[in-house]
């Protein structure tokens, strides 16, 4: 997601490390175990650690995503290992999380923002990756709501969940698949446990702030493409084993495990 070879400006003419560079060379930072005193690097050297060209480091820097670095002389600038981590937490984000910069921005400056507690981090993070494209009808936003109420749960009308979910209900009518809105109903328990999960995982912080509203936004962005690719593994495994094909291979290969008599 490079927004385009930016011409270098301020002097900073080092040569980029590429957006092909292994990301990984380093070892993996800690934020919260930072030195402040951590030896300064060049936008070069930022590059070749963290993959990230220097226009898309600059980009970033404009969209207000990355802190700007620091002044040490005429046409010099310094990072540090803080804009290490936030350059991978940004690419995993708009890569990985799918989110637009737009969307990146919101979720970090509520990230960045001390005063915001968690749960407005977490609405925050919930509306980056979950905007309907278009509005839901009445009948299929009470049919969500009623589903909430009667489970007991305690979520607010504008939860963007409500609307996503009532829009698929909306986009399955519209087929002529009214059957398959049942399924809102059956993903209603299985996702309850995901969710504890999250929390458990913000909940294991307690005393920590920062690393909690920074799992809130990573957990939101990162999970639902995490519980995606779960949920293909599993559709893939159910169906291989179902198929009559299956079956057939397994009762052949059991049959021929057994011993003669």
């Amino acid at each position: 997601m490079d927004p385009g070879a930016d011409e270098p400006h301020d002097g900073e003419h080092e040569e980029d490390g590429g957006e092909d560079a292994v990301l990984h060379a380093d070892p993996i930072i800690d934020i919260y175990a930072i030195d402040s005193h951590a030896t300064d690097m060049r936008i070069a050297e930022l590059s070749r650690r963290t993959g990230v060209s220097s226009a898309s480091i600059k980009h970033y820097v404009r969209e207000g995503l990355l802190p700007a670095g620091e002044r040490i002389g005429y046409n010099q600038t310094a990072y540090d290992e803080h804009h290490v981590v936030r350059l991978r937490l940004i690419r995993a984000l708009l890569d990985t999380g799918g989110l637009s910069v737009a969307a990146a921005r919101d979720v970090l400056a509520a990230v960045d923002d001390v005063r915001a507690p968690v749960v407005q981090v977490m609405a925050v993070a919930q509306r980056s990756v979950s905007a309907p494209t278009t509005a839901p009808t009445r009948a299929s936003l009470e049919r969500v709501r009623a589903l909430a109420a009667d489970r007991g749960w305690c979520v607010d009308d504008d939860n963007p969940g409500v609307a996503q979910c009532a829009e698929v209900l909306d986009r399955f009518a519209d087929i002529g698949r009214d059957d398959l809105a049942a399924m809102l109903e059956r993903y209603a328990g299985p996702a309850l446990e995901v969710a504890r999960g999250d929390l458990d995982a913000v909940a294991a912080h307690p005393h920590d702030r920062d690393r909690m509203v920074e799992t809130v936004a990573v957990g939101t962005a990162l999970g639902d493409a995490m519980l995606q690719g779960l949920r293909r593994m599993a559709q893939e495994h159910l169906a291989r084993a179902s198929s009559p094909d299956a079956r057939v291979s397994a009762a052949s290969s059991d049959a021929s495990t057994r011993e003669p008599s």
